[in-house]
């Protein structure tokens, strides 16, 4: 049976936690200018997430060591909720876009 690192994980799920209430997410980019760069940003981290996950699983999948079961499905399940969130994100731009364009003059 594959050793579960338990106190790192609940170390990382308090850091959330602690990040969440104070509202202050550490972020290693920097801070973007633009509504545009803050979406180019966003895009590019669920993308980075998407490519980790499968490369996670890839490991796994030729039977790589340092890959472990519930790390491959906690990426992947990160990826998919990040994957999740960015199209609701842009489903409600583009709602608020149409809202704005039926808008009379």
């Amino acid at each position: 049976m594959n050793d579960i690192d338990v106190g790192r994980i609940l170390n990382d799920m308090q850091r959330l936690v602690r990040e969440a209430q104070s509202g202050a997410v550490q972020s290693d980019a920097a801070v973007p200018q633009s509504f545009s760069e803050l979406l180019e940003t966003s895009v590019e981290r669920v993308n980075e997430m998407q490519v980790s996950a499968a490369q996670a699983a890839e490991a796994f999948e030729k039977g790589a060591t340092e890959a472990t079961l519930p790390e491959v499905m906690i990426a992947l399940q990160k990826a998919n909720l990040s994957f999740q969130a960015m199209t609701e994100v842009r489903n409600r731009l583009v709602s608020a876009y149409q809202d704005i364009m039926n808008m009379p003059i």
